[in-house]
């Protein structure tokens, strides 16, 4: 079974993410920051992470190259999922190791046509 780490500081939105996220079969854990989710990738790296972007302690872009820079460009797949919109911090999430973006608000449609496209359904 793949592994997915939800990353975001509110607890609705981690509960909401897991609920679609389990019914495309996957496990779910949770981080409510950045820091977190960088210690739960150390003890045990999941197949993929949907990141928040705006968090306290560590944000997504900070946990991001942090990630990168301990595992590596190619695993795991991320998924910003986040409220920011403009093109040049979608520019910067990519640029910086995201695999993928959503918006926030999300739905269970948008996340499996974005884990489609990266290969994890």
């Amino acid at each position: 079974m793949k592994t997915f780490l939800v990353v975001d500081d509110s607890r609705v939105v981690r509960k909401v993410a897991r609920r679609i996220l389990e019914g495309f079969g996957f496990a779910v854990e949770e981080a409510e920051d950045g820091a977190q989710a960088l210690t739960a990738c150390r003890a045990k790296l999941p197949d993929a992470i949907l990141l928040d972007w705006n968090m306290p302690v560590m944000n997504g872009l900070e946990f991001l190259h942090a990630l990168r820079g301990e595992f590596g460009a190619d695993n795991p797949s991320v998924v910003f999922c986040t409220t920011e919109n403009e093109l040049s911090r979608i520019e910067q999430a990519i640029e910086g190791g995201a695999n993928e973006y959503i918006m926030k608000p999300f739905d269970a449609e948008i996340i499996q046509s974005k884990l489609a496209q990266v290969g994890l359904l």
